[in-house]
């Protein structure tokens, strides 16, 4: 059974930074595509970094471009996500998700199988 196990999250000022970690366990995939997503209260989900694990593919979402960078330790079945320059508007659940046969910006959450339990990130 795939489980992922978001970690990191937390409470910062506005233009501080947070490193979320996502680890699987019975994940046996390789060269699939993560990725993060998050959630705000009313909102939708909507993703915010891909990374195709032992590859070099990254993409970000406009509006963390620049500030998020996405990063993957392939042995460990592991996946970051820095964050940097926060604003309020980056606070909500952030989501981990991992097993898609492909990165595609949008594709949206469809394509993945397997999800994390969802860490929470607030901004102020």
């Amino acid at each position: 059974q795939v489980q992922l196990v978001e970690s990191g999250g937390g409470s910062v000022r506005t233009g501080g930074s947070l490193r979320l970690s996502c680890a699987a366990s019975g994940y046996t995939g390789s060269n699939s595509c993560w990725g993060w997503f998050r959630q705000a209260p009313g909102k939708e989900r909507e993703w915010v970094a891909l990374v195709r694990m032992g590859g070099v593919y990254t993409d970000y979402a406009a509006s963390v471009k620049g500030r998020f960078t996405i990063s993957a330790h392939n042995t460990n079945n592991t996946v970051f996500l820095q964050m940097g320059s926060l604003k309020p508007e980056d606070t909500g659940t952030y989501y981990c998700a991992a097993g898609a046969p492909y990165c595609a910006a949008g594709a949206g959450a469809r394509i993945f199988p397997y999800w994390g339990q969802g860490t929470q990130v607030t901004v102020s």
